[in-house]
């Protein structure tokens, strides 16, 4: 039976499962945003998130294509015109992550090492929850990733918060896809007061002192007491393994402290 074996990766959550499932020797091509894990950097880079160098991709003769969501919508019509087997996965949820995990690996002939694989992954988050029904209470979140206009998090990492003993101030919002449907005013935030909140403005650094000195926010509760942390993007707005260990790990540890901490 023919499996791929000359695949090109879009986005890094692709990369890393297949290195995962042992399979890094079928990627010829990564995502220029590609971090983890840190020797996939040395693969050929073909693209951006919506812009890809088709020449270059030409050269690596793939015989599979691997993108993510709506966003990659028009270079995969692209690299579907010139004849490619493209896939784009669209996951947004926890559950949806590990789905493609398992679809993943039964594309290039590893369902049972991919489904190992998501399994592992769903008791590690078994365990954090179990750890976060211990703690002595749950935090309010503000979950940041970006800062002008403010976004609110993506559903996957609001579902990773609560996992982690955190109570998200936007709920509402959790099940919006698009970005836009997730932009909140700076009065709301104030007055929903979080506890604690966590930024990742993804593709640069986040700049504590800015969000300490946003007119009014010296009334929320996590300003006040201190409660601004920082998850690098990579593992957390990633929908892939990173978020569902290191990202939630960090979150875990952010929860642990805080919750630990009175009023």
């Amino acid at each position: 039976m023919f499996y791929p074996s000359r695949i090109v990766c879009l986005t890094e959550e692709t990369t890393e499962t297949l290195y995962l499932l042992g399979m890094a020797d079928r990627i010829v091509g990564v995502s220029g945003y590609t971090a983890r894990p840190p020797e996939a950097r040395q693969k050929p880079r073909v693209s951006a998130f919506t812009h890809a160098n088709y020449d270059r991709i030409a050269a690596l003769e793939p015989d599979l294509i691997l993108g993510f969501s709506d966003l990659q919508a028009d270079v995969a019509a692209e690299l579907i015109r010139r004849g490619y087997a493209v896939v784009v996965f669209n996951q947004r949820t926890i559950a949806g992550i590990l789905e493609m995990i398992r679809m993943l690996g039964g594309l290039v002939g590893c369902a049972a090492g991919a489904d190992a694989l998501a399994a592992s992954l769903e008791a590690g988050l078994e365990q954090v929850r179990a750890s976060a029904a211990q703690l002595p209470r749950r935090p309010r979140v503000f979950f940041e990733e970006w800062d002008q206009p403010l976004i609110s998090g993506i559903r996957w990492v609001e579902e990773l918060i609560t996992a982690s003993g955190g109570d998200p101030v936007f709920p509402e919002l959790e099940t919006a896809g698009l970005a836009k449907q997730r932009i909140v005013s700076p009065e709301e935030v104030i007055r929903r007061n979080p506890d604690v909140i966590v930024a990742s403005w993804c593709g640069k650094p986040v700049k504590r002192e800015r969000i300490e000195q946003r007119p009014g926010w010296d009334a929320i509760d996590a300003v006040r007491h201190g409660h601004i942390y920082e998850i690098k993007s990579a593992i957390i707005l990633q929908p892939g393994p990173a978020a569902l260990t290191d990202g939630v790990r960090e979150l875990q540890a952010i929860m642990t402290r805080v919750a630990g901490i009175s009023r």
